[in-house]
């Protein structure tokens, strides 16, 4: 795997998006950010993430949905949910898609970093 392994954060809040990025790049991570599943999804032909840091609930189109785009088009990045609103169903959904971790907020910075962590060594082993 190139390094620094490049990593998209998409979150309708710029807040959590930008604190994300602050973390992931203190971490030696290339990072770049998305306010909506439709910004990352515009961007993927151009420079395709080696894992996707994905809010679940978003207005337009939600994390659900971007997975759904991602499999379409083909595309086996790895995803790591983050959410707010997180439900039972909503955890079994987004892991039966194909998520490799589903965290919950306030994120746990360590929980993300070794979620990322483990996206990234699973999709390269």
């Amino acid at each position: 795997m190139p390094f620094p392994a490049h990593i998209a954060v998409v979150d309708d809040d710029p807040y959590v998006c930008r604190a994300l990025q602050r973390l992931l790049r203190s971490s030696g991570y290339s990072v770049e950010t998305h306010i909506s599943g439709a910004a990352l999804l515009a961007r993927l032909d151009e420079q395709p993430p080696d894992c996707i840091v994905l809010d679940l609930h978003m207005p337009g189109m939600n994390g659900f949905e971007v997975q759904n785009r991602l499999h379409q088009r083909g595309l086996n990045i790895p995803v790591v949910i983050i959410t707010g609103h997180a439900t039972p169903e909503s955890c079994t959904r987004a892991l039966e898609s194909g998520a490799s971790a589903f965290i919950c907020k306030p994120i746990d910075m360590s929980d993300l970093l070794g979620a990322v962590r483990s996206a990234l060594m699973s999709s390269h082993a």
